[in-house]
């Protein structure tokens, strides 16, 4: 099947276009979060606000021409600037504000993998401009100190891409997991740039062990979240993968399974196959990437 031969670049690209032609019927909504931290909801990847007394630090960008509104929303919680944005992935509804936001003077961090990734971007498709790419790039962990809050900048291998970060405000007690959480529906996993289900399913594992009953979840997509939302999200990911794997085991081939509406109808019927990756789709994915050598 050819269904998720070229998905990444058909959910970049009309994310793109769809973000042009919506930009003029986008409001960018504040969500408070913790006494310093805000999520930002508007087109494209949920993004993080830290806000200190001098100086405010970003968590992704969305989509380019929404880059003017969302700083406007950024001005009804702080008048100062933002100094720092960093990217927990590649992906256009996450980075397609970077080079607007570079010419603000906002430094950029993301995993290395992210700038390579944007690098090749720009120069095979020239989706991309060059001061989009990351200012500074780390391979496991970055720590950050920003005035009274510390920052662990936590990358995580080959889940959703091979670039995937996650940031935990420590003291804030507060994580902003990138698309390693789609919060109440099933996520995409980008097997053309790295990602795979089981970096995924192990991601979400280590996510939780890191957290606790009160911290306070920023999702990649979807509602403001808590431990108790992520962990059933990770339980419905499990519940997925034996299911797939043993079809697979049993010698069931790709079209029976893709077809086989029983093995996510447990959580088709709790609303997860509602967003852009329905029963059919998950099934596409998690055969292709349990079955890949």
């Amino acid at each position: 099947m050819k269904i998720f031969k070229h998905l990444s670049i058909t959910i970049a690209l009309c994310s793109f276009f769809v973000g042009l032609s919506q930009n003029q019927e986008v409001n960018i909504r504040v969500v408070p979060v913790s006494n310093q931290v805000n999520m930002l909801v508007g087109q494209g990847g949920n993004i993080g606000l830290l806000v200190g007394k001098e100086k405010v630090l970003m968590i992704d960008d969305q989509f380019a021409p929404l880059t003017q509104k969302i700083l406007t929303a950024i001005k009804t919680v702080s008048d100062k600037p933002v100094s720092y944005l960093l990217n927990t992935h590649w992906h256009g509804d996450h980075t397609g504000g970077n080079a607007n936001m570079s010419q603000t003077g906002v430094l950029i961090f993301a995993h290395e993998n992210v700038r390579k990734r944007l690098e090749n971007a720009q120069l095979e498709k020239k989706e991309f401009l060059p001061n989009s790419l990351p200012n500074f790039t780390f391979t496991d962990q970055m720590n950050f100190f920003f005035e009274d809050e510390e920052i662990m900048f936590l990358h995580f291998h080959n889940g959703h891409t091979d670039g995937d970060a996650m940031v935990y405000f420590v003291h804030n007690n507060v994580l902003h997991t990138g698309d390693l959480y789609f919060q109440g529906r099933y996520p995409f996993i980008d097997l053309n740039s790295g990602g795979s289900v089981n970096g995924y399913i192990e991601a979400a594992r280590k996510a939780l062990m890191l957290i606790d009953d009160d911290t306070k979840i920023i999702p990649g997509h979807g509602n403001f979240s808590n431990k108790k939302e992520y962990l059933s999200f990770l339980e419905m990911m499990e519940y997925l993968y034996t299911n797939i794997s043993q079809a697979i085991a049993s010698g069931k081939t790709e079209n029976e399974i893709v077809a086989d509406e029983s093995l996510t109808e447990k959580y088709d019927q709790l609303g997860y196959g509602s967003g852009f990756i329905n029963g059919q789709k998950i099934r596409q994915i998690f055969y292709s990437s349990l079955s890949a050598k």
